[in-house]
């Protein structure tokens, strides 16, 4: 599933012109990084073009997204850990959705929404626990 929502607000982004590095940090505290080639975006069809949802797709890493990455659930909530200011600001609809993800911080953001502009390499930390797994009491 993917697409786009018609019922929110579109996010503004400034796509990369340059690679840059994305490193994941799993719920395991394992680590992987990947290389950002600005020409291969979009890597598929599911988040904004260049999200951490659709760099990690496009990785083969594993970010929940039930809703398809089109902002209308908060599975694939992320803790960017490093270079949140390369990051295209959130939108209400964003914050919104973020108030239902476990574990939330400053840092917060939806992976289907966050679109790094690719000025610096960035850390994302995928957390332990999602709203799914909350609500299934593990």
């Amino acid at each position: 599933m993917g697409g786009t929502n018609p019922y929110i607000e579109k996010a503004e982004v400034e796509l990369p012109i340059k690679p840059y590095a994305v490193t994941f940090i799993h719920p395991d505290k394992t680590q992987q990084v990947v290389h950002v080639n600005p020409d291969k975006i979009p890597y598929g069809p599911t988040g904004l073009p260049g999200s951490i949802l659709d760099i990690a797709m496009g990785a083969g890493i594993d970010l929940e997204h039930v809703c398809g990455g089109v902002c209308a659930c908060s599975t694939c909530h992320v803790v960017v850990k490093q270079g949140l200011e390369t990051c295209n600001e959130g939108t209400d609809d964003e914050f919104d959705q973020l108030e239902e993800a476990p574990a939330l911080t400053l840092q917060s953001r939806l992976g289907c929404q966050c679109v790094p502009n690719g000025t610096k390499d960035i850390v994302i930390e995928i957390p332990a626990i999602n709203k799914n797994l909350a609500k299934e009491g593990h």
